[in-house]
């Protein structure tokens, strides 16, 4: 077991020591003109306090080497933007750096690979890197119809000259991975997991195997079927298998549903209501050798854990099966191991935990009892959140945020109320009287009730944005007097609201399609700004909270830009009009969600939620894609940004 410890803290601090973020991050961009030209728009997101030197200086040039061009010819020089700024005597960039290499199409399909290499300097302290690209071409009818095609560059890790662009997979997949803990369809399986392994038996020796076989089931759980995801995709080619699997169970109202019967199941057996136990054939056939003892039980929780939480992981995971079918093959396999590790890690100590725990049998019988009636009350709350999902993709209208709210007041309340011995369940021993650590708890149980009662009147509750349905679905906001039809919530007539029924946060006015939203940026002549989201986004909701109430922000928003929502996960049938097919397969899609993560993966290459894109009213990419990242500044730099490219 130590041996199998150590490996993991070798390889976590392998990937420490080696790994390093990128100071420029790559996109291009595919511009098509007449007469087959196409422009190759490589630009450059860098890192802050760092820049990086123009094509032509005379000491540390940007250059472009091993150039590969098949099915088409040079047709200009590649030239740089003018934005530069003189640093030390020489002119650099600052921000952003754009390269654009006109290319003449010579037949139907071509590529064009090089490796870019660019030296970025902080304060005299430079650092090189080298960045593989390969980019197919193609002089398709739609290609020259002067559309633009906006990619995240092709990298190949294993090209790199300096590996840094996989080491920083890996440890922002292990980040995620530890991040992945605190989130709401991830946190109620701790309960579940300090519970399952309290009830075990047996020696030291034996909790330490079933605790580490708890992990490696969680890993293998995780990187086995990807990998044979990714396998089939190679095989069988990338239209075969899409991410919209993944969109399925975390959005689709029967495996929410099933999550949802799942945690309260598992909270009534926590007040003590039955005791869930495997059918006997799975148990007998598990616990055959009682060395191994019940491994099955384990697998299932194990599996159990994985399943609830695609609904946090599966935007992840997403996003590595679209780097098996841009040409990758290993990188994603070893990312999602390194992220299945590190997932699995917290919750393989906990199972650890218990196993501990059990050395002190004078205080084991009351405390740990209370421990699970605690948990009990945790798993109802949080276990909402499925129900939640289904409700807001589907429309349902059952769990709205007053509702929601309502039920999380009452339930910690009685938590309260237990904590403080006043509730007592079947086969519990009176409380005569509380100690400081339940007094402790008691009062923030308390104080957390505090703070969730304004919210029954439209108070935002920014600390929980991510775990509530949006507050657009509350029927009564106190600032507007009535209902949030009112001057806080509304909505333009020109938008597309009435056709989906949907709304912007925060009173903001938008569009729920692509199209509309080009449109109606053509008759303002102002930048789009695209927000990849989705009603089972918790980040979504957060970033609407935390960033996007900003006073500069708001107004960045409403003035300047011409806001357009996609959600990935909306179940509503779209007309036959705005049907989306798939160029490559030739797959229709007819809901609006589906069709809006097509766009969103084929456009801007991104399948995660949040991102935000920023577009001209052609549909041409302004800036690189932003992510989930609370910085207030940070995103108010990114609006910026784009209006500056659009002003240009």
């Amino acid at each position: 077991m130590k041996k199998f410890l150590l490996t993991i803290a070798t390889l976590l601090y392998a990937v420490l020591c080696f790994a390093q973020e990128p100071i420029i991050s790559w996109n291009y961009e595919l511009k098509y003109e007449a007469n087959n030209i196409v422009n190759v728009i490589f630009t450059g997101n860098i890192a802050p306090e760092f820049h990086t030197y123009t094509l032509d200086d005379e000491i540390s040039p940007t250059e472009i080497f091993d150039v590969v061009l098949e099915g088409a010819e040079e047709s200009e020089a590649i030239y740089g933007s003018t934005d530069t700024k003189l640093i030390d005597g020489h002119q650099a960039y600052e921000g952003l750096i754009k390269l654009t290499q006109p290319l003449r199409l010579t037949s139907d399909k071509g590529s064009y690979s090089g490796t870019i290499f660019t030296v970025s300097c902080k304060h005299g302290q430079c650092r090189s890197e080298y960045y593989d690209f390969n980019i197919a071409l193609s002089a398709a009818k739609e290609a020259a119809a002067a559309a633009t095609v906006s990619q995240a560059p092709d990298d190949n890790a294993g090209g790199n000259k300096n590996g840094s662009s996989i080491w920083s997979l890996i440890l922002e997949a292990i980040l995620w991975g530890f991040a992945m803990l605190l989130t709401p369809c991830v946190f109620p399986m701790v309960p579940m997991t300090v519970s399952f392994f309290m009830k075990g038996s047996g020696t030291p020796a034996q909790g330490r195997f079933k605790a580490s076989m708890y992990g490696l089931f969680i890993v293998l759980l995780y990187t086995v079927p990807i990998s044979i995801i990714i396998l089939l995709t190679r095989v069988i080619g990338g239209d075969a298998v899409t991410a919209d699997i993944f969109n399925w169970l975390a959005t689709h109202w029967l495996p929410n549903i099933i999550f949802f019967i799942v945690f309260m199941v598992f909270a009534a057996s926590f007040f003590g209501a039955f005791e869930i136990t495997l059918p006997s054939k799975w148990t007998n056939a598990a616990d055959k050798n009682s060395d191994k003892g019940g491994l099955g039980g384990i697998f299932f929780l194990a599996l159990t854990l994985v399943l609830v939480s695609f609904s946090c992981t599966g935007p992840i995971v997403g996003t590595v099966l679209i780097k098996s079918t841009q040409g990758e093959f290993w990188a994603p396999m070893v990312t999602m191991l390194a992220f299945s590790i590190a997932f699995a890690l917290p919750f393989t100590l906990l199972a650890f935990f218990p196993s501990l725990i059990k050395k002190f049998k004078q205080s084991s019988g009351s405390w740990l009892s209370s421990v699970k009636v605690v948990l009990g009350f945790i798993e109802v709350a949080l276990g909402l959140k499925f129900l939640s999902t289904a409700d807001q993709t589907y429309h349902w209208g059952i769990l709205d945020r007053e509702v929601y709210l309502a039920i999380w007041i009452v339930v910690f309340s009685l938590l309260g109320l237990y904590l403080l011995g006043k509730i007592r369940f079947k086969g519990e021993e009176k409380v005569e009287y509380i100690g400081v650590t339940r007094l402790t708890l008691a009062i923030a149980v308390f104080s957390f009730v505090v703070y969730l009662i304004p919210g029954m009147w439209g108070a935002p509750l920014k600390a929980l944005s991510g775990y509530l349905p949006p507050i657009t679905t509350q029927d009564f906001v106190l600032s507007s007097g009535s209902s949030n039809s009112a001057a806080t919530y509304q909505v333009s007539e020109s938008s597309s609201e009435n056709r989906f029924g949907l709304e912007l946060p925060l009173g903001l006015s938008g569009y729920f399609t692509l199209d509309e939203g080009l449109k109606a940026a053509k008759e303002a002549d102002k930048p789009v700004f695209v927000d990849v989201t989705g009603h089972g986004c918790v980040n979504c909701r957060e970033m609407e909270a935390r960033v996007w109430s900003d006073p500069e922000v708001l107004r960045i928003l409403r003035e300047d830009y011409i806001i357009v929502a996609l959600y990935n996960d909306d179940k509503q049938k779209l007309d036959e009009k705005d049907y989306v097919t798939d160029a490559q397969s030739g797959k229709v899609y007819k809901d609006l969600g589906r069709a809006n993560s097509y766009l969103a993966r084929t456009l801007w290459g991104v399948n995660a939620q949040p991102n935000y894109v920023l577009l001209s009213p052609d549909g041409e990419q302004l800036v690189p894609v932003r992510g989930y990242d609370l910085s207030i500044e940070g995103f108010i730099a990114f609006l910026q940004s784009g209006l500056e490219a659009y002003r240009k």
